[in-house]
């Protein structure tokens, strides 16, 4: 039986506030590994990995193929992962196997433990994304959550959180975001986006030499992909010298190769980080929930959202 990564129990519990559920969940995952690695016919090849919200093992499936089983905490914001997946069918992304959504699980395409964020050019990592970003833009199946539902709550919570922290952001760069939620964000075509195109979420494979994880699974505009990445090189960019500049460069080569229209793709990575610029302040951000670390990043989300204000 396995044993779970100490620091993947500690944040899980710490995450859920030490909810039942979590600890029940945590208690009973090992018995979960146990069988559905007897149903799927796996055996562990490895060690447990982890990510925030779930682990993954190593498995050699019916003998020899290289596989991952891979188990997430029960969340809403996971559950349409192996609907995207199997709809890609390995075309950009790693293929789905096998699935069990009772429990959150999926026997993957094993890939490699590196990821496109280790890579150090940046415009091969933004250019690899977006080639990435444009074989995933394939129609998306009806039953999916689409993004243009989120627009009024989108638009509610930027005016709540700009009323109460008037101080953080300048109000031209609130209603520039608003106004890309009034006019992207309302009415979006029905493709499926990753939903979380983070350099972290793109592994190296043997298949291909490049393919994505973690999808989100939505319904929307391509574009909106463009704000996650943007804001998960934010900091390595901010810590190499001038944001700006830097940023420019990121868009101009994500949305070359991904095929997107530059200026949309840059409304919406404004509007991401106008949102985290905000919910930043009320509850941190995954690598730093507090301290000294917090105020960094905020000051670079701060700076970057007044960057991405203004086209160039």
């Amino acid at each position: 039986m396995i044993r779970l990564p100490e620091e993947f129990a500690r944040t899980t519990l710490a995450r859920e506030r030490a909810s039942e559920e979590a600890t029940g969940w945590l208690t009973g995952l090992p018995n979960t590994v146990e069988e559905l690695l007897g149903r799927w016919e796996s055996r562990p090849d490895g060690p447990p990995m982890h990510g925030g919200i779930g682990i993954v093992l190593p498995v050699r499936r019916q003998g020899e193929l290289p596989a991952a089983l891979k188990i997430s905490f029960p969340h809403p914001g996971n559950r349409h992962e192996p609907d995207a997946l199997a709809t890609w069918g390995g075309h950009g992304a790693v293929q789905l196997y096998e699935r069990d959504d009772e429990h959150f699980a999926m026997l993957l395409e094993r890939a490699r433990p590196l990821t496109l964020a280790q890579v150090g050019d940046e415009d091969t990592v933004a250019e690899i994304a977006g080639q990435i970003s444009r074989r995933l833009a394939v129609p998306a199946p009806e039953h999916l959550p689409r993004l243009q539902g989120q627009a009024d709550t989108w638009q509610r919570q930027l005016q709540e959180d700009a009323a109460e922290m008037p101080h953080v952001l300048t109000p031209y760069v609130v209603a520039a975001a608003l106004a890309t939620v009034r006019e992207l964000a309302c009415a979006q075509p029905d493709t499926l986006v990753h939903g979380d195109l983070n350099a972290r979420n793109v592994l190296a494979a043997d298949r291909e030499p490049w393919l994505a994880v973690d999808p989100k699974g939505w319904a929307g505009d391509p574009a909106f992909d463009a704000g996650t990445l943007v804001k998960s090189r934010s900091v390595v960019l901010a810590d190499r010298g001038t944001l700006g500049p830097a940023v420019d460069r990121v868009l101009d080569v994500f949305t070359e190769a991904a095929g997107l229209d530059r200026e949309r793709a840059r409304r919406w990575a404004q509007l991401s980080t106008v949102q985290a610029a905000f919910a930043g302040r009320r509850r941190g951000f995954r690598r730093a929930r507090k301290g000294p670390e917090l105020n960094r990043l905020l000051t670079i989300v701060d700076e970057l959202a007044m960057t991405l204000t203004t086209p160039r």
